[in-house]
């Protein structure tokens, strides 16, 4: 067991954890050399067991044979670098989830085509850039049975700390890669797409024509713009789900989980 005392703010090897960026993290010129950093010993052995190599560890001393004991014993030689919690919570910035930290090696992502190939449900997320958000977005999408998730270039990178902790690992287990083409290019692959928006012809959640449709792409947005008028516009359906109370709407993680249900396989 490869254990390392941390006993300063600059100790060698520790700065994965604590001064590199989520962007220097996920190494944007070559994306599969990227890390990126899971917290919590329910998430990280979520991510070991989907397959992914872990490079160093960091967590409180009394984690080592604890909560992070099953979780070292599965990482190999790595460095397991460990330390007082207040110092820890000031190397990182934050206090540790359950006092565990594991850097791992990003893996390159399947293509468009991969993940349509057998699939029947998917989602795109259009310019969603809220950590949370993208993190519960997983989190249903895993739960409710979608075969792949697709990202514009312009949401949040789903292995940003902050996403794999609110989704639990769901980012791990639910296919995913980035669409550099316009949503309506699905339709290649066989997709009708759904646009969530509220317009005047939106129809509702419920329509049995979008139940009945063999691969369905659904479309979220962003909260504060929605989706643009060229999607909605290029969409086979605009969908809405009908409110109460005079509510136009809801928040875009809690709207994906109400179609994930209501559009899920039959």
């Amino acid at each position: 067991m490869n254990i390392v005392e941390i006993t300063s703010l600059n100790h060698p090897g520790v700065e994965i954890f604590s001064t590199l960026t989520e962007a220097q993290l996920r190494n944007r010129l070559e994306p599969d050399k990227g890390i990126f950093i899971a917290e919590s010993p329910k998430v990280i052995s979520v991510a070991l067991h989907a397959g992914y190599s872990p490079v160093a560890l960091m967590c409180e001393r009394k984690h080592i044979a604890g909560d992070a004991s099953d979780i070292i014993s599965a990482c190999g030689d790595i460095p397991i670098y460990t330390g007082e919690r207040n110092l820890l919570s000031q190397l990182t910035g934050y206090t540790l989830t359950r006092g565990v930290l594991c850097a791992m090696k990003r893996r390159p992502l399947p293509s468009v085509e991969d993940i349509c190939k057998n699939a029947t449900r998917i989602v795109v997320i259009d310019g969603v850039t809220d950590t949370t958000n993208i993190g519960a977005i997983f989190r249903s999408a895993a739960a409710l049975g979608i075969d792949g998730i697709l990202l514009t270039r312009t949401s949040c990178d789903p292995l940003n700390r902050r996403a794999i902790r609110v989704s639990m690992g769901s980012v791990f287990l639910v296919p995913w890669g980035w669409l550099d083409e316009p949503v309506h290019s699905l339709k290649g692959p066989g997709f009708k797409t759904v646009a969530l928006a509220l317009t005047d012809k939106s129809v509702s959640i419920d329509d049995p024509r979008l139940n009945a449709e063999p691969k369905l792409a659904m479309v979220v947005g962003t909260e504060g713009d929605g989706l643009s008028h060229d999607v909605i516009s290029n969409a086979d359906y605009t969908a809405r789900i009908p409110m109460s109370h005079g509510v136009d709407s809801l928040n875009v993680a809690a709207a994906s989980a109400v179609a994930f249900w209501q559009l899920r396989k039959h």
